[in-house]
């Protein structure tokens, strides 16, 4: 089946679809630029079909590729039979192909591989035949008694003939295929402790099994890092003896010869010495590989409803970055981002320094008109939230404040892009911005910030990083498109997460910008240096101007689209003014009188594409953001002592994981939702109910002081005992 059918018949599309994305890929074309603007041609697929779709094509691609090498390689080797042609373009994985080779791979040198330079294959081949009326091994093996090939005596040359003997049955593919079947479907992984005594995280592996094919992927990455860090010994435990039937049946001859049990004997050596350890390795690379990607998937998903969280706009906003010995540093900044002050507060040190603290931030609010306040989550986090709810309590201003996940936040602090953002403030400063800016637009401030310094994933540095920094940077990609980046205000680092647009080219944008003022028009980018016509294409249709004059530089519809929206408005009777001031609200009333089809075909241009340039028309400028709601503040803090089972409270949702989710409910500790407590139908992931961000109500389940644990669900209060 050649690659376009495979992928059609694998994601479910028509062979057209597959084909033109497959050409719009080849052509350089990016994900988010396909997705958006030529949904004609793939069927309107979103962008997270199309990654998917670009991901298998690069393994398919790949699997031919070894699939030719291993054809080439062993036709030079003249040993290709019409059966092994047959097996090679049958197989479907690059494990299938591997298998096929290996009995052609050059060798490095085995226990097999001595014995065949000693001419001892003939006598394996001859023991392996299993002839009924055969001479016994041993009699045999005599015959091959060698001194000047290092062959002593007939004993030497039989256990020559058993180590070919293994290798062969060790690299027949079917053999190895119907065992690693066995391993998947009925083999245990299991776990014991290598030091019974050793305190860990890990005490629950210290005696563990479970079901290879029912494993949790949180658990197989648990596993994998406490064997690591050497606490745990793994190991896969399959039925010994449904393998030695699966093998045994494939190469013992039924007669009765005096060769089958040294061929017996042998069958097991390749087992316990080749096989097992081969395929064992093999199971926990694939359970591991599974379960990254199942974690990269969470990682992504989490990040992606982080990013898209509803900005705070048009608020002056105070960051604090909570601190004991060093102090809290602040830092205001105005409602575009720009820093308007900083310094340090220090709030646990004295009653009199605490004192003079309240003053600083009163007056910081007074005079700045500051409407929410931004306390990073970390150490002294807690303090400073007391500190807050005691000043709001003390001034007579309506604001509130939201303490802010700071993952990330040292990371970028101490980066070269916050050195240049910021040379001026020291590295604790610089947090401190982060934290306010992360309140204000969080897409804006955490594309500075290594995805998975973020903190919205499980197991994330135990990841495969080439996959996860792939799949994370699609994330960013696909938010900053989705949203739009004004390109007059925009930083560097948040224009390269835009489609078709490198970092060397954002910062060219921003020195163009710097030298000759704000762009006017989208067709101004094409005076960047290095910014060519493809770039264009790929990124203009995702870059705002609320400054031009043309009003569709302010709105997602891609310039190659222009001139037929003009002609869109003038055949409903409007003109560029009237959706420039919003005066087209029965512009879809219009369209469908007109017949949208009819008029896709008169405009020449498909009807996904004019349905879009219909929802960016009706508003200029819109933020997909500023339709979600907004984030939960407070104005008081509660203590962990305060929670009594039955509780109801309000949490933000802080991360999602296999297990559960964690919610933010205001005592500075996270509580945990178990996968068991979101509802009363069977989930498979938790995803399936929760996001990060969302706003849930939740009910105080149990609370352990001692190890800083609140146990919530989200059924209803809990029953008293």
């Amino acid at each position: 089946m050649k690659i376009v059918e495979k992928l059609a018949h694998s994601f479910n599309l028509q062979i057209w679809q597959v084909e033109n994305t497959l050409n719009l890929l080849d052509e350089g074309n990016t994900i988010p630029f396909i997705a958006r603007y030529r949904k004609e041609a793939h069927g309107a697929l979103d962008d997270q079909v199309l990654r998917e779709l670009a991901d298998r094509l690069e393994y398919l691609r790949n699997l031919e590729k070894k699939r030719e090498e291993v054809f080439a390689g062993i036709e030079a080797q003249e040993k290709m039979t019409d059966e092994i042609a047959a097996a090679l373009n049958r197989a479907e994985t690059l494990a299938e192909i591997d298998d096929i080779y290996r009995p052609f791979r050059p060798k490095r040198k085995t226990r097999a591989s001595v014995a065949r330079a000693k001419g001892l294959e003939p006598l394996a081949a001859a023991i392996f035949a299993q002839e009924k009326d055969s001479p016994p091994p041993l009699e045999m093996a005599a015959d091959f008694v060698n001194s000047e090939l290092e062959v002593n005596d007939a004993q030497d040359a039989l256990q020559g003939a058993m180590d070919i003997i293994a290798e062969d049955i060790s690299d027949d593919a079917d053999i190895r295929g119907k065992l690693r079947f066995l391993f998947s479907k009925s083999a245990k992984i299991v776990s014991k402790a290598a030091d019974e005594e050793a305190q860990s995280v890990y005490t629950m592996y210290y005696d563990f099994d479970e079901a290879v094919s029912k494993i949790a992927g949180h658990r197989i990455l648990a596993l994998d890092r406490g064997e690591r860090e050497g606490f745990l010994k793994v190991g896969i435990e399959p039925d010994n003896v449904k393998a030695m039937d699966i093998i045994n049946s494939a190469v013992l001859n039924p007669l009765d010869s005096p060769c089958t049990p040294t061929v017996r004997e042998s069958a097991a050596d390749a087992y316990a010495r080749l096989i097992f350890p081969s395929i064992e390795r093999e199971t926990r690379s694939l359970l591991t590989e599974k379960a990254a990607s199942a974690a990269i998937k969470i990682f992504a998903d989490n990040l992606r409803e982080l990013l898209l969280q509803a900005p705070v706009k048009g608020k002056v906003t105070l960051g604090l970055d909570p601190g004991y010995r060093t102090g809290c540093k602040y830092a205001l900044v105005d409602p575009t981002g720009l820093v308007l002050d900083t310094g340090v507060l220090f709030i646990t040190h004295s009653d009199l320094k605490r004192q003079e603290a309240k003053k600083i931030v009163k007056a910081a609010i007074v005079k700045h008109r500051v409407d929410l306040i931004a306390i990073g989550n970390g150490t002294a986090s807690k303090e400073t939230e007391i500190f807050t709810a005691e000043v709001l309590k003390e001034i007579d201003r309506d604001l509130a404040y939201m303490v802010v996940n700071e993952a990330g936040a040292s990371v970028y602090s101490a980066s070269k892009l916050a050195a240049e953002e910021f040379p001026q403030f020291d590295v604790s400063i610089r947090g401190a911005v982060s934290i306010a800016r992360r309140l204000q637009d969080p897409l804006a401030e955490l594309v500075k910030i290594d995805p998975k310094a973020i903190g919205v994933g499980q197991y994330q540095h135990d990841m495969p990083q080439k996959e996860l920094m792939a799949a994370l940077d699609g994330v960013v990609e696909y938010c900053v498109t989705s949203v739009g980046v004004d390109l007059n205000t925009a930083s560097y680092p948040l224009l390269a997460r835009v489609a078709g647009i490198n970092t060397g080219v954002a910062k060219n944008i921003v020195a163009y910008r710097e030298e000759n003022g704000i762009f006017e028009t989208r067709k101004e980018l094409m005076k960047v240096a290095k910014l060519g016509a493809k770039t264009f294409e790929q990124a203009a249709g995702f870059l705002r101007i609320s400054e031009s004059k043309n009003v569709f530089d302010n709105t997602g519809v891609h310039p190659e689209s222009y001139k037929a929206s003009e002609k869109l408005i003038d055949l409903c009777g409007y003109t560029l003014e009237d959706v420039k001031d919003g005066k087209i609200s029965d512009l879809p009333e219009k369209l469908k009188a007109l017949g949208e089809e009819k008029t896709a075909q008169d405009l020449g241009m498909g009807l996904h594409t004019l349905q879009d340039i219909v929802k960016e028309l009706l508003r200029p400028g819109r933020d997909p953001r500023d339709e979600l709601p907004a984030p939960l503040l407070r104005t008081d803090v509660m203590d962990m002592k305060d929670l009594v089972p039955g509780m109801e409270l309000k949490g933000t949702v802080r991360n999602v994981v296999d297990f559960g989710a964690f919610i933010d409910i205001g005592v500075h500790q996270d509580g945990l939702v178990h996968i068991s407590q979101i509802t009363n139908r069977y989930l498979k992931h938790p995803s399936e109910v929760l996001k990060v961000g969302e706003i849930v109500k939740v009910w105080v389940l149990d609370v352990d002081s001692q190890r800083g644990r609140i146990g919530l669900t989200m059924k209803g209060p809990a029953k008293k005992q």
